[in-house]
Order: structure tokens, then sequence, then C-alpha cells
């Protein structure tokens, strides 16, 4: 993790990290002002801190309650080292704890990440650089030896060199990667979490049976996502992109809607069209894009090669962006590389939608072939040690589709998760299952699995689906635990062989889709240094189903975000019309402000807690509509997760306006015990809510020019590297 230090005044620091911001001082004898702790005070609470995490967290999965458990910790200082001390942590138990669980909460103190960094002894580098953000690869820490060539299965090039070729490919691009942890529960799997220093919402996963291919899988995740812009998805680039000869990609067109918004001639084509617009009610308003906003340019489309004929079609960025989120979509050391990994992909997805809607029940894979993968199994063993009962499934329907899957049963909580993994060779995607099952996870983490069920309709419904996409944690039917399974073991290979065996192997792929009758449609991307590219199969690798383009379209955002970020100058006839819009649109109350307008807000700020519902409580008071106000602030009351601070002000609110609305009662008669109760600068804050003179309380000014919304300002510098670069290679 990058921590960047500003010197504030006198000898006050302020350390800035991810949304953070923490001040540190020194004591008034030492020639500071005593207003914050001192740099060693904050190391010392950090080990105290963590201590106390793993007893919650110990505690939390086993229904133990916290409340009459206290911690502490004291270093006692050698009199004639100061530099050696001892940490001593002290737990106090209630009597009613089990002896297995006193010893259980000791051991996981043990766990504490400060106090095994400590115990191992960090390495302090110290140096001068003659810029912070030149040595974009340096907080890589894993670096293969440039003289090693590790081959593995599915790579063009040695691990070590691809590391190095996309390594170079980031940091030619000014992104300063950072790995934000390891984790290798078991043997043979490894997974991390890279991020940009800069901008942490950009971040990947990856996996692996060994360290140097969990890295490869990590940058080359992120730089399909570069290419591919997923990152930016959903969010507001700013009036300078929008307005730019180009927003996505220097190859795009802008289509204008034909009339009565009907869509323009030359988007799509006769095979899509009837996919994306079955009951003819898809507008040219619905495919604006959410980026840009920028309506009046048209529809942003961008080329696809439909691969049957090698014709050019233009798919529009809003329809991708809606329905395919990162399906479909990989970089690699050649163009035969990503396509194997993306159509690998896109068959893992959909053979686990059918085997999920239709509640399949899978053959195991025998003993004797799945012994021909020792790495495997002695991950698997180690699971099944830790006591998760472990099914190894093929998941190829047959032999038709190169799938495999691991599922593991946590005994203790009931749950299961259905692990899939797709490639042409049945051990690479034996272990992208296993390596999956595991990513960024600890033995914990498996404690909160969702439980099987026999009712179909919670394992069928759409957001299932979604969840299983995002992080395979959605529900899973009891009928797929089935010792009767639904289609013979078949011990399938897909592979190719020799040199061309990627070009080979994306071509069986290919020929698969093909016997379906699908139209497939590809992208490749090569102007950041790296080759990646993104296939669409319409009616085939959607995430999101398709009606999502008319009824829960993500450029709903062009409907409120200007007047949502410019809120503090509306006056009251454009809050009444931004207030009949919100109810209008018929949504969820509960939705947050970041999500309906793709801004990125500080997560720890009112405009980061913010929802529709609490954004429509602050419209009323501004209009000083008070019952409707009060209606609202009830619901918020009772429903809304919130901070303390905020939930205080709403309930000091909540009284006010009961006295206001009362004609029996006087606020000056309830007034003096309000602020004994709530404190002068809360009541001050309810009481100007009330009379006008405080507007959107919590709630800072911005505008379209996203002033002081460093958090977004930071996502779109990382968009701004990949855009410059496009435009630098394009002219």
């Amino acid at each position: 993790m990058e921590i960047k230090v500003n010197f504030l005044d006198k000898l006050r620091l302020e350390a800035r990290f991810d949304d953070f911001a923490v001040i540190a001082d020194q004591p008034i004898r030492y020639k500071g002002d005593g207003s914050a702790p001192g740099p060693f005070d904050y190391f010392l609470a950090s080990s105290a801190l963590c201590a106390a995490y793993f007893v919650k967290l110990y505690c939390e999965t086993r229904n133990i309650p916290t409340d009459n458990i206290r911690l502490s910790q004291n270093n006692i200082v050698d009199p004639e080292n100061r530099y050696k001390q001892v940490f001593k942590i002290q737990v106090e138990l209630p009597e009613d704890i089990s002896a297995a669980d006193r010893q259980g909460i000791l051991r996981s103190i043990e766990r504490c990440t400060v106090k095994k960094v400590v115990q191992t002894g960090p390495e302090f580098v110290i140096e001068e650089v003659a810029n912070l953000d030149a040595d974009a690869q340096a907080l890589l820490a894993l670096q293969p030896d440039a003289q090693a060539s590790t081959w593995i299965a599915g790579k063009d090039l040695p691990l070590e060199q691809t590391i190095a070729n996309m390594s170079r490919v980031l940091a030619d691009l000014g992104i300063k990667i950072e790995i934000a942890s390891w984790r290798n529960l078991v043997p043979n799997v490894w997974s991390l979490h890279i991020r940009d220093a800069h901008s942490p919402m950009c971040f990947t996963n990856g996996k692996g049976a060994t360290k140097e291919s969990a890295l490869a899988s990590a940058l080359g995740e992120y730089i399909e996502r570069l290419n591919c812009n997923h990152f930016y998805n959903d969010q507001f680039w700013g009036e300078d992109i929008a307005s730019a000869p180009f927003v996505h990609y220097p190859d795009e067109r802008w289509f204008q809607p034909g009339a009565d918004d009907a869509l323009p001639a030359g988007l799509l084509d006769d095979y899509c069209l009837p996919i994306y617009d079955p009951d003819g009610e898809l507008r040219a308003s619905h495919l604006y894009d959410t980026n840009s906003g920028n309506t009046a340019r048209g529809i942003c489309a961008l080329p696809y090669v439909r691969q049957s004929d090698g014709e050019t079609v233009y798919f529009p960025s809003n329809l991708i962006d809606n329905l395919y989120l990162s399906n479909g979509m990989s970089a690699g050391n050649t163009l035969a590389e990503a396509q194997v990994q993306c159509l690998s992909e896109i068959f893992e997805r959909a053979v686990k939608r059918e085997i999920l809607e239709h509640e399949l029940a899978l053959p195991d894979v025998p003993p004797a072939v799945l012994a021909k993968y020792p790495g495997i199994v002695a991950g698997i063993e180690a699971l099944e040690q830790q006591g998760f009962p472990v099914l190894v499934k093929d998941a190829s329907l047959g032999g038709v589709y190169p799938v495999m899957c691991v599922t593991l049963m946590n005994p203790r909580t009931g749950g299961v998760f259905a692990s899939f993994g797709a490639h042409p060779s049945l051990e690479v995607a034996l272990e992208r299952s296993l390596t999956e099952l595991l990513q960024g996870r600890s033995f914990e983490g498996l404690n909160d699995l969702p439980q099987p069920t026999f009712e179909s309709n919670a394992v069928t419904e759409p957001n299932n689906f979604v969840e299983h996409f995002i992080d395979s944690s959605g529900v899973v039917s009891w009928r797929f635990f089935s010792a009767r399974a639904d289609h013979e073991f078949v011990e399938w290979d897909f592979s190719g062989h020799g040199e061309n065996s990627n070009a080979d192997e994306a071509a069986s792929l290919l020929g698969i889709l093909q016997d379906m009758g699908k139209e497939v449609y590809m992208a490749v991307y090569d102007q950041l240094g790296a080759i990646a590219c993104r296939i669409l199969v319409p009616g085939y690798s959607e995430i999101y189903p398709v009606e999502d383009l008319i009824w829960d379209n993500t450029n709903k955002a062009l409907q409120f975000r200007a007047d949502i970020l410019n809120l503090h100058r509306l006056d009251n006839a454009a809050l009444a019309a931004l207030l009949a819009r919100l109810e209008d649109s018929e949504l969820d109350d509960y939705t947050d402000i970041i999500t309906l307008i793709g801004i990125e807000f500080d997560e720890n700020t009112v405009w980061g807690q913010l929802t529709i519902l609490e954004l429509k409580l602050l419209i009323h008071l501004a209009l000083r509509q008070f019952e409707a106000a009060k209606e609202r602030v009830e619901t918020f009351l009772q429903y809304n997760e919130n901070t303390v601070e905020r939930a205080l002000f709403y309930q000091a609110l909540n009284v006010v306006l009961e006295v206001m609305l009362d004609d029996e009662l006087e606020l000056a008669d309830y007034e003096p015990n309000f602020r004994r109760m709530f404190g002068n600068p809360r009541m001050d804050a309810v009481l100007g809510s009330v009379d006008g003179s405080v507007r959107f309380y919590g709630l800072t000014p911005t505008s379209m020019k996203l002033e002081g919304l460093d958090r977004h300002q930071r996502l779109i510098d990382s968009y701004r590297k990949l855009h410059t670069a496009r435009a630098r290679l394009a002219g």
C-alpha cells in the first residue's frame, strides 16, 4: 500500500492512503501541540487493534458475543535498549466461554498480521527518487529471474517474460501497480490482489498454482480491463473527455437517432437486433453512453468483426457495458492466447448458468483420473484436512464443453461454493476451478457461503446468476448434489499441440459456437502495447438480461447526474422537478447515489453514504415540505444503515419535526433539552435545515466540474492516461 505524507503546520503530518487521511502530531514536551497521536502511538495501537479484529472475527463466526470481552496491550521497554520491547496482549473473557473457545480466541490473536510482520522483521529501503510516481512497478515486489524460462499450459511465452512485458506496458502508461495482498492457504493455490496506487478503485485479482502464475494472471486481467475500459464502465469521465475528438476509442462512430427516437441505420446487424430488441421496445435514447453523457453527439458505437464473414458491425458502448460486464475479455502474449482465454471464460459462465438454471447433477471425476494431477490433489487434500469436504465434478455436459467444477462444502455453516473453470486442457480447467475457489479468500471467508436450497426460484432468479458471475457466491440447488448424474463422465481434451496450439484451440472453441448456431463478434485492442481482445456472443455470453437495456439501463444516470451534482445551486422549481423525476422513475429508495449517477464519492463522506431516500428527504426539507420530510425521516431511521453521527442528526430532526407539526406544541419549550440531548452543533444544523439557513446538511457543494471529488478525479486521471496514449498513437 502506498502512503503519501504531507507536511502540515508545525510538527503535524498527514498520511494519505486510499480514501483515508491520518493526522499525527507530537506531545507538547516534544515541541508539538499534542493535537493528535504520534506516529509511534499509531504503531502501538495497530497491533492491539489487529489482535482485537481477529478476536472479533473468531467470535462472530461462532456466534459468541463480544460485549463482555476486554482486550488490552502494554509495551514493556527494556531499560538498557529502548528499541527492544515486549508487547503484552491480555484478554479478559467471560466465564461462560468454553475452554475450547478460550484457546481458540488466544490462537486467533497469534494470527494478527501486524504481529507477524513485526516478528518476521520488515526490511526498510530508504532512497531518494527524482519523482515519487515514476518508479511505476517498484511495489510489485516479486521479481522473477530474468534468466529463467517457466512455461505453463496456455501461455505462448515463459512466465518471467510475460510478467516483464506486462509490467513494462503499465510502467509506460505511468500506472503504478501495488500488491495489496497475497493468499496461499493450501499447496499449489496462490492468489493476489493488485491495484493502482493512485486510483485503488482500479484493481484485479490473480490466481495460479505458483506465485509467478498468479502474478501473471493478475497483470493480464489488469491489462485486459484497461484495454476494454472496464474499470470505468458506469462512471462519468468529465466534460473535457466527453467533448474530446473521441471518448472511448479513436475508431468509434457516433450515430444520430432516427425519427421518433428510432434506432439508427448502421447500428448492429440483422442477427443481433432480434436478440437485443425482441419486442420492438428498444429506442435510440436507451443507448446513449453513460460515460460521456453527451446526448447531443448521439450514440457512441464500437467496431467488432463478425467472425463468420469478417464484416465490421458497430455495437453501442452502452449495450456492451450494460449486458456483458467483464465477460469475454482477455489479454495475452499473442492474440490466439487471448482468444482462448476469452472463449474459455464465455463457456465457463454460460455452462455454469445452464447447470444452475436446470439444476443439473454433475458426474464425479474418478479417483484414477484425478490422481494424474498430484498438485491439484495436494490442494484438495489440504482443504479436506481443514474440515471442508470437496467434490470434483466434470462440467463438460457429456464432453461437449471444456469446463470443470470444484465444489467446497462447509459443515460448520451448511454453506457451499461451486467454483467453475474452463480451458481446452482438462488439467488447466481443473486447476482454474480450484484456484478460483480460494482466490482472495481466507478460511474465515468460507463461513459466509450461502446454503443450498430446493427452492428453484432462488436458484434461477437473475441476480443469483450475477452473484455467481461476480465471485461465485450465489445459491446452488441441492439437486446439484445428487449421486445420480445427468451426464456421464468424459475425460475430454480440446487442447492443441505444437507451436500453434493456442491458434488450434481458439479455432476449436469457435467451432463449438458455430455448431451451436451462434455468431461471434470480436474487437482487438493492441494500441497500449499489449494484445487484448473482447468477444461478444449475442444471446449466449450476456451476464445481465437484455431487458435491462430498457428497464435498468445505467444511462438513467443522465436524467439525474447534472442536477444532483449542482444540488446546492438549484432553485425551488428545479428541486421540485428533480424530486418528481426521482419519484416517477420508481427507482429503489435504497439505491446509493454513487451507483445512480456514476460518481465515485469517498465512501466515508455523507455523499458516499447518500441514498435516493435520503436525497428525497433533504429535498423535501429544502422545499419546506415538512410532513413528507417527517415521513422519510422515520423510514430512514427504521431501515437505513448509516454512521452514528448521521443517525443522531436525523433523530434530532425527527423530534423537531414532530413538535413543529403538532399545533399544540411549541418548539421553544423543548429546544433547551433537545440541545442537552443532541448537543448545540447538531441542533444548530437541524434548526438551520428547518428554517432554510442550512441546505443539504453534510453534502459539500460540487458541480459537473467535479470539484472536491478527489476519489473520482483519481479515477479520471487513470482513464486519461489511456485516452492520451490512444490519441497519441492514433495521431
